[in-house]
């Protein structure tokens, strides 16, 4: 039975564990990871499509079933796993959209590896991905495509499959021309997007990046365009803002539809977590552990683009110029180590652990270590604690698409308490304007705004709060999904109403 609704994504929608020999599969743990919405949206079509790729030695021979019926708590759903060898996940993944896309999205140049790039192998890929789904697709079915290492498949389905409606949704930043034009596949890249009938994007000014991309390699014939969302105008400028935000362009006798909205956090079970007894019993644990340190955390990955050393330099310069802090204050910085095997990653991650050891043997004693480095991920009912016990979450990413952790500290915080500071060039910065903004290419912002949350008094930091935890739940995870599923009724219907 073909689909209505097709997702494009390169995770299957589950976990496989073995238990006694068998592959078992089992729903995501993760309460925000951006699969367990996805598959909510197949509780709302007649029959849903999962397309992913699994590994295997031998594609033609892959030793597993390429098409699966699954049957869990989102419904009855079709996964299509393309067999991919470890070469073509290399290629693909880790070298294509790692070494040559991901410092190009984040604006770092000075990353960029173009030279072993096997862009026929990432063709050959995408092909595949646009093939499966063109397999799934019922006639007018809407496919959904996620994120920059499946860009060429909009082009593909469109080829294949001409009646189908097409949306893709993209969860990293987009640059800007002068950035974005580094890759020599361009082109071919922009070319692609502009085959879909929605194009996605977190905040206004990376749709904004994306038109003037897309103007710059084309000739767009019009851009449709109205005030950015007054939510996402903080009264003092910062570097992200966007005033006026693309609703759509014009190419080539098409319309293509430039969606904008931020992905949100599972409030409601955020909060469910915050109020459970378990969490109250850990969260006083904690404390009666810090005594009267108070506690900075930070959480993030470690990459070059997440200022995990700039973070930690300007918490060096903290104790140095502020001595009255020793023994008073502690950070927890949880950089959770990405793949070794990739030299950049490797580098931050030595780095990193320099750092610490230098801020721990300067300024450490016996009874007081003024960083402690996690480099797991902490199960997430335990991180919650975290957030409830924590004077301060300092999230200071030198380039961010959007930021979840941020949105779940203000989410955790069901006592209205805590102070969220926040890099401006993390995408959620335009939403959560009232955090204590830092800017972390600037020592002094850094230095000062760390100083004004550890600082702040009890009122305004309630005041700021409130104001936080309202524009997370007004943006959560739920309204999310009902601004895509407004999306995909709006391109259904364009559809129906133009002349035959």
């Amino acid at each position: 039975m073909s689909s209505d609704l097709v997702i494009v994504y390169h995770r299957q929608p589950y976990e496989e564990v073995e238990v006694d020999g068998k592959i078992e599969r089992r729903e995501n743990k993760s309460p925000n990871g951006i699969v367990p919405t996805l598959k909510s949206f197949f509780g709302r079509v007649g029959k849903g499509a999962w397309v992913a790729w699994k590994l295997a030695e031998d594609p033609a021979d892959p030793g597993f079933e390429t098409i699966v019926e699954i049957e869990d708590s989102f419904g009855k759903y079709t996964v299509s796993r393309l067999p991919l060898t470890a070469e073509q996940v290399s290629s693909f993944y880790h070298v294509t959209s790692k070494e040559a896309f991901w410092p190009i999205l984040h604006s770092f140049k000075d990353k960029y590896n173009y030279d072993p790039v096997d862009w026929p192998t990432f063709r050959e890929v995408n092909w595949a991905f646009a093939e499966a789904a063109a397999q799934e697709a019922a006639p007018g079915a809407v496919v959904w495509v996620h994120d920059y290492n499946l860009w060429l498949v909009p082009a593909y389905l469109r080829r294949l499959r001409p009646d189908v409606k097409i949306a893709f949704f993209h969860h990293t930043p987009f640059p800007s021309a002068d950035m974005f034009n580094v890759l020599p596949w361009r082109s071919e890249i922009v070319q692609s997007l502009l085959c879909a009938d929605v194009v996605g994007f977190h905040i206004p000014r990376y749709a904004a990046n994306f038109v003037h991309v897309a103007r710059s390699l084309f000739d767009i014939d019009r851009v449709e365009e109205a005030k950015t969302n007054p939510d996402f105008l903080p009264a003092d400028g910062m570097a992200l803002v966007e005033r006026i935000t693309p609703q759509a362009l014009h190419f080539e006798g098409r319309r293509i539809d430039v969606g904008t909205y931020p992905v949100g956090v599972d409030v409601e079970y955020i909060q469910t977590l915050g109020r459970a007894p378990e969490t109250a019993e850990a969260k006083a644990r904690i404390r009666e552990e810090m005594g009267d340190n108070q506690l900075i955390v930070s959480v993030s990955r470690t990459d070059y683009t997440k200022g995990n050393v700039e973070q930690l330099q300007a918490y060096e310069r903290l104790l140095e110029r502020r001595p009255e802090l020793h023994g008073k204050v502690r950070l927890m910085h949880v950089s959770v180590a990405a793949n070794r095997a990739m030299l950049a990653y490797e580098t931050v991650q030595n780095e990193i652990e320099q750092i610490v050891g230098r801020i721990n043997g300067r300024f450490g004693s016996f009874e007081w270590q003024p960083v402690s480095l996690i480099g797991v991920a902490i199960p997430f009912v335990d991180l919650i604690a975290y957030y409830q016990a924590a004077d301060v979450a300092w999230i200071t990413p030198l380039a961010d698409g959007l930021n979840l952790v941020a949105e779940e500290f203000c989410a955790a915080r069901v006592d209205g308490d805590g102070v969220l500071c926040l890099s401006e060039f993390a995408g959620v910065a335009v939403e959560l304007s009232d955090a204590v903004i830092a800017n972390p290419f600037s020592n002094k912002s850094m230095d000062a705004s760390i100083d004004q949350a550890l600082d702040m008094p009890e009122e305004e930091r309630r005041a700021r709060m409130l104001q936080l935890r309202r524009k997370v739940a007004k943006y959560d995870i739920k309204a999310w999904a009902a601004e895509q599923q407004r999306q995909f009724n709006a391109i259904v219907r364009e559809d129906a109403t133009e002349p035959a």
